[in-house]
């Protein structure tokens, strides 16, 4: 499954060349500072972007339930955090429905069946997640 392309606001913060490109994205449910993949002279402006986490969900750690039934995405020190419904694909699978987006995840330890297509709350870091500007 591919992950949605969505149009989001990005603008570049200052690195230094030995780091990886960070940009703040902003969405219409919040903003986070991430990584950028795309062409460096490009980083500020408006894209259609699609997201990748180099992280897996692991239930009662990075992953738990959620008291707000709303999808959001938010920045905590150098957590990214995203709230959305939860869908599970299969055992090894799943993926957050973030409003009319999705990002696919990878299980690193089982989630509870019950918690299908409920609301959670997925907390990683900055470094884990990555925006790609989508070609057409």
């Amino acid at each position: 499954m591919d992950d949605e392309a969505m149009f989001v606001r990005t603008q570049s913060l200052p690195h230094s060349p030995q780091q990886h490109m960070t940009v703040r994205v902003c969405t219409p449910i919040g903003s986070a500072v991430v990584l950028w993949r795309g062409d460096l002279h490009e980083a500020d402006g408006r894209h259609l972007i699609e997201w990748t986490v180099d992280a897996d969900l692991h239930w009662g750690q990075n992953t738990r339930s959620a008291a707000a039934t709303e999808p959001e995405l938010r920045q905590e020190g150098d957590w990214v955090i995203m709230r959305g419904r939860l869908h599970l694909i299969d055992a090894g699978a799943a993926y957050l429905q973030m409003g009319h987006w999705s990002v696919l995840f990878d299980l690193g330890s089982p989630i509870p069946s019950s918690m299908n297509e409920s609301w959670v709350e997925i907390s990683v870091g900055t470094e884990s997640v990555a925006l790609h500007p989508y070609r057409t």
